[in-house]
């Protein structure tokens, strides 16, 4: 369950951040530009970084993916797991309770976290901020066109957009490939996507980017009435009676064989069609670009004829 409630924590936390000014602007020195960052706030972005942080494994799978592994001094805890190669040298801190005496002598020029969560009315990062090092929150995104204004926004502030480019054009080349034989879909399948499995079953209703992609490849949430990430009684998932069984669980040796073994369920239609799919937890966990692959992958499970001829091309 560690990191069930990981991933819902990035999906709620991030209040505030380094204000600067009461209007955010956009203006330059030497050595600082002044942006909006995701939270809305205007912070001071250095000209010039060699040093960064990065406390979310979105943001750091980002990161990584746009060649600035060299410049990470320090991840959180959760991107241990999430890493698309190998940090050795790194250092490793907690994200709700930053020790702010190490992270400043690592010397960081920039920080990117997935939120701040107040500590008795208090920034836990307030130290590093009086110290002038810029906190640039990209709270966890609900939609694809969240995660690819965050990109874009990680990117402006590395100084190269260019980067961000290359990533969001393609996400969108192929959202539209998904979307024009989703479109086409007439009978509708339902899914259940479970990200936690029984005693205690969790999922999501709108407002996520998860639920946005089973829309796009044509097919229906069963929890699509609700509203972010839910938990769901054993009751209410077998009522929802979904045709497809999606899953990232990862903290048992056979999810897929777990949910088609359930006492009660025998009647579900995913049950009885052996229509369930585990993906990788590492695809849909993170909200940045790697939840593409995942939905292609999503496409072909559901509706394997309807797109037997897309590929994903990393």
């Amino acid at each position: 369950m560690k990191k069930i409630l990981a991933l819902l924590l990035f999906a709620v936390i991030g209040l505030t951040a380094c204000s600067v000014s009461e209007t955010p602007a956009v203006t330059a020195s030497e050595t600082v530009t002044v942006i909006t960052d995701r939270e809305g706030n205007p912070i001071k972005v250095p000209t010039e970084i060699d040093r960064i942080l990065t406390l979310a494994p979105s943001i750091t799978q980002t990161a990584q993916s746009m060649g600035f592994s060299e410049m990470i001094v320090g991840i959180d805890s959760y991107s241990e797991e999430y890493l698309l190669e190998p940090l050795p040298s790194v250092a490793i801190f907690d994200l709700q309770n930053p020790d702010n005496e190490s992270i400043l002598t690592l010397e960081p020029d920039i920080i990117f976290v997935p939120g701040i969560s107040m500590v008795e009315g208090a920034n836990p990062y307030q130290p590093l901020i009086d110290a002038g090092i810029c906190i640039a929150v990209i709270p966890s995104a609900t939609s694809l066109e969240g995660i690819m204004l965050d990109i874009e926004f990680f990117a402006e502030c590395m100084g190269t957009p260019e980067k961000a480019d290359v990533i969001v054009e393609k996400m969108k080349a192929d959202i539209a490939e998904i979307k024009a034989i989703g479109d086409t879909i007439k009978n509708k399948k339902t899914v259940l996507f479970e990200i936690s499995a029984l005693p205690y079953i969790y999922s999501f209703g709108s407002g996520t980017f998860l639920d946005e992609m089973i829309t796009l490849i044509g097919a229906e949430n069963v929890f699509g009435d609700e509203i972010s990430w839910i938990p769901v009684t054993e009751e209410a998932a077998i009522a929802a009676n979904p045709d497809v069984i999606l899953t990232s669980i990862y903290y048992i040796d056979d999810p897929e064989g777990e949910i088609l073994s359930r006492a009660g369920w025998e009647a579900v239609t995913a049950i009885k069609d052996r229509a369930v799919h585990k993906f990788e937890s590492r695809q849909t966990d993170v909200p940045n670009q790697y939840v593409i692959e995942a939905l292609y992958e999503m496409a072909k499970f559901v509706y394997p004829e309807e797109y037997a001829n897309v590929e994903y091309k990393k």
